[in-house]
């Protein structure tokens, strides 16, 4: 690999997700989301934790934002929690809830720092679920009216609003194998929330569009490569599925307009309903894409789950440590799409951090990311259009049904005195962005 080198107006940046940091779970109007309904279910979170409190960020908002203006980053991003503004994800808007994001904008116009939205972080309003949730195809009617509201509100105060974060996730973890919320586990179920997610992402581009906002608009996709675990016709074949499901699955509709037919024909029965018009709403032009990485796949047709080789290590989630792969991918998308501007949303890792002497030394983070960087670079150089990165994450924080085990930030928090600690990652992506704009 390359040193890394990067455009001079690159757009560096820090992610954090609502319900991951901000606590005050029935603050002000806050209506419960899936999420809170689903750390009240024994055995969800690993640690039995909730996310009532998280790192506090809705009353320590402003400190947050001084950190990240002190690490000389460009942008932070951060979602919207439906619930906090419109408590049953229809009817009545909650105004304390939208005021405490009009505070946030206004602190980070004061430091200086643009604002990237993401609407839907996985906090569906209860409300909703109760009446069908994803499942239902009048969520994406209100999930389109929420955006278009976020819209005309705020729309000409932020760079970028992407609908999603991950429908991947959504549909195969917290439909798919109950690993996430609502806790549900049924192939089929997944899939048509796979459906109804696209759906939502196309309504809502259109009806953003419709307010006259300046933001770009856009969605943000959790992607990898497939790689056979052997050289084996079987694994190739598992590998081949296996992108089709999960990368294609979202990226053929939005650019293409219909779904890959590798993955329908082995989805038989359990593919979606399609209704007339679906694939054309879902087919909208869009500003940007964002890019989260953190692995690649790595895959068997016998062995369910294959260890990968790991040549440099893995992090504290037991996800192999793999660069390459991103370079891999983005020329891959390039190489099948019209792709518009993207931007990595997401890319960082786990790591059991602990506070020594007042400093924390996550040398294994810094390796990461620098790497990462250099892979991102190279692909860069082969003419993919990436305008910006974003480190996953600025806080420690509730890391969903790992609870608070598991530490992504390059900012320690230390949960009974909500401490913050910068660590070593931090001054090092502090210094890092510094030299790239010398």
């Amino acid at each position: 690999m390359n040193q890394p080198t990067f455009p001079p107006r690159f757009l560096w940046g820090v992610a954090t997700s609502a319900f991951q940091i901000e606590g005050a779970s029935t603050a002000d109007g806050k209506g419960p989301s899936i999420w809170d309904t689903f750390c009240r279910q024994p055995g969800t979170i690993k640690d039995g934790s909730k996310g009532d409190v998280a790192c506090d960020h809705y009353h320590r908002y402003r400190e947050d934002v001084a950190i990240i203006k002190a690490l000389g980053v460009d942008a932070y991003r951060f979602s919207i929690s439906w619930p906090r503004v419109q408590p049953d994800g229809k009817g009545a808007w909650n105004e304390a809830g939208f005021a405490f994001y009009e505070r946030l904008l206004d602190a980070l116009a004061e430091s200086g720092l643009r604002a990237h939205v993401t609407l839907y972080h996985w906090d569906l309003p209860q409300a909703l679920q109760d009446e069908g949730g994803w499942l239902s195809r009048d969520t994406p009617r209100h999930f389109a009216a929420y955006a278009a509201e976020v819209a005309r509100r705020f729309g000409n105060r932020i760079d970028c609003i992407a609908t999603h974060n991950e429908p991947w996730c959504t549909a195969n973890l917290g439909y798919g194998n109950a690993q996430f919320a609502p806790g549900v586990a049924d192939l089929k179920q997944s899939i048509q929330v796979s459906h109804h997610l696209l759906l939502s992402h196309g309504l809502a581009i259109q009806a953003m569009r419709a307010t006259g906002c300046s933001a770009k608009l856009g969605i943000v996709l959790n992607q990898w490569t497939a790689d056979p675990a052997t050289d084996s016709p079987e694994d190739h074949a598992a590998a081949d599925f296996e992108y089709s499901r999960s990368v294609e699955w979202f990226m053929d509709p939005i650019f293409k307009g219909h779904y890959p037919e590798l993955a329908l024909r082995v989805h038989g029965e359990n593919a979606p309903v399609v209704h007339e018009g679906d694939m054309a709403d879902i087919r909208q032009p869009i500003d940007f894409m964002g890019l989260n990485y953190y692995f690649r796949g790595y895959v068997s047709a016998t062995t369910p789950n294959p260890v990968p080789p790991g040549e440099l290590g893995f992090t504290d989630m037991g996800w192999e440590i793999y660069p390459k792969g991103l370079t891999e991918l983005l020329l891959k998308l390039k190489a099948a799409y019209p792709l518009p501007p993207i931007y990595i949303t997401e890319n960082g890792m786990a790591s059991p951090d602990v506070v020594v002497d007042g400093e924390v030394h996550d040398t294994q983070r810094i390796d990461f990311v620098r790497w990462h960087l250099e892979a991102l670079s190279d692909a860069m150089r082969a003419g993919v259009d990436v305008r910006g990165y974003f480190l996953w994450s600025l806080l420690d924080n509730f890391e969903w049904n790992s609870g608070y085990a598991k530490r992504f930030g390059i900012v320690h928090v230390d949960y009974a005195t909500q401490k913050r600690t910068l660590k070593d990652s931090a001054l090092w992506y502090r210094d890092f962005v510094a030299r790239q704009r010398r």
